[in-house]
């Protein structure tokens, strides 16, 4: 009887290891060439973060394409996370309410397009899933065709606003930055909880244009006062400012918008060619307004954006010198690549032209981007705009501080607080 004990207790442990082994990342990714345009925001709010209250009646919207234009089989499941990001030490009954994973039941074919796809949704709470703790949690789909794989996984937040956020945006006290970075302080004002030791249990991140990888992280309280925490830290929570984002319009396929220099429509797919880009780094800074680098799926064309938005292969072209980029590997990045470098937008130097191009395929909508340079041979590099846009102190950004709060002895990292804001420094 003990040997039996023993065989079950191994079992036991090598179904919980392997579990714990993951074959995805706990980021915004996407796994697949055939998974199109994923959106995944407030319901109504297509610019939004995923980030939700924890008892808020407007569901969090999953959307995207599948290209391969083939009816397949997609479930989710959600995993909770600690403030770094790491699965938390909470199995799935204790966050969950309901199954802990389902199938994407809701989905249509593409209406009329030159691009067939099939169009999957999903929302998040449902009477299937629910959760009942604040925090971190990554959403990850699978296709369950044949040998199971993922295909995306997407970062959101629930907030369980207890605390108030007071937030500014300030020229930083460094000389040498005080001209092309932003730097953030902000006081949380926690009237309702009582929170004994602020510079253990609580902690703070800050995000620019919902972008998690220049995002700083693990932030304590510069002083406390009563019922207080400050966070007001010298040369610390400070961010490039980038300049404002560039822009594609193409949600008509019909008509030019003021960037495009061809469109070219064939029976078996849509070709555009965009006007040449230079680099802004050593240009004057020039305001206009932008959506900080978010995109939105929209047709002009067909009535209805989801099914009726046509895919167009995209000409982008960089017209720069090689040799100022020998260090680098220029890709095109914003929301649409997850804010990581994908290899679909990846520039390539044509001598013909002289001029850096790549050729990604797009769903009609309009979008913000950016040229952003990776240092080579660096392992899970951050895309740096700086090189090729250029930095200056009065861009519009947008910024959100998530505020962290585990007491002694507790298993999770609960989100108290959230606030994203957006101005000019003072």
């Amino acid at each position: 009887m003990k040997n039996v004990n023993t065989l079950l207790l191994l079992i036991l442990l090598s179904f919980h290891l392997s579990a714990q082994q993951n074959d995805f990342a706990f980021e915004n990714r996407v796994y697949a060439e055939n998974i199109q345009s994923v959106k995944f925001h407030i319901e109504g709010l297509p610019l939004s973060m995923p980030l939700i209250d924890l008892n808020s009646n407007t569901p969090l919207l999953l959307r995207f394409d599948d290209t391969d234009a083939e009816v397949k089989t997609y479930t989710y499941k959600i995993i909770h996370c600690d403030a770094d990001w790491q699965r938390s030490q909470l199995g799935e009954l204790e966050y969950l309410d309901g199954f802990t994973e389902e199938t994407i039941r809701d989905y249509r074919y593409s209406f009329k397009t030159v691009i067939p796809f099939v169009h999957y949704w999903v929302q998040l709470p449902n009477q299937d899933m629910r959760w009942t703790k604040s925090g971190n949690y990554l959403l990850v789909v699978y296709e369950d065709e044949g040998q199971r794989r993922p295909v995306i996984t997407r970062r959101f937040m629930v907030v369980d606003p207890i605390v108030q956020i007071q937030p500014q945006v300030l020229r930083p006290a460094k000389v040498s930055k005080s001209r092309t970075h932003q730097e953030i302080d902000f006081i949380v004002d926690h009237q309702q909880v009582d929170i004994r030791t602020p510079m253990t249990e609580v902690q703070a991140v800050v995000l620019q244009n919902g972008r998690w990888g220049t995002a700083v992280t693990d932030i304590k309280p510069a002083f406390v006062r009563p019922r207080q925490m400050v966070f007001d830290h010298q040369d610390k929570i400070v961010f490039p400012a980038g300049k404002e984002f560039r822009y594609l319009d193409i949600r008509s396929l019909r008509s030019r918008s003021e960037n495009i220099s061809l469109i070219e429509r064939y029976q078996d797919r849509t070709e555009i060619i965009l006007y040449k880009d230079e680099p802004r780094a050593n240009q004057s800074y020039n305001f206009f307004e932008d959506i900080n680098g978010n995109f939105i799926l929209e047709s002009f064309d067909a009535s209805d954006a989801d099914l009726g938005a046509d895919y167009a292969s995209v000409l982008f072209s960089l017209a720069a010198d090689p040799d100022s980029y020998q260090e680098y590997e220029l890709f095109i990045v914003g929301e649409m690549t997850s804010w990581q470098p994908q290899e679909a937008f990846r520039l390539v130097y044509n001598n013909n032209i002289n001029a850096y191009v790549a050729k990604p395929t797009l769903k009609q909508g309009f979008y913000n981007f950016a040229y952003a340079a990776v240092p080579r041979g660096v392992e899970n590099p951050v895309p740096d705009f700086s090189v090729i846009e250029g930095d200056w102190h009065l861009t519009e950004n947008n910024y959100t501080v998530l505020v962290y709060y585990r007491p002694f002895g507790a298993r999770y990292d609960r989100l108290i607080g959230a606030r994203s804001f957006s101005q000019t420094p003072r």
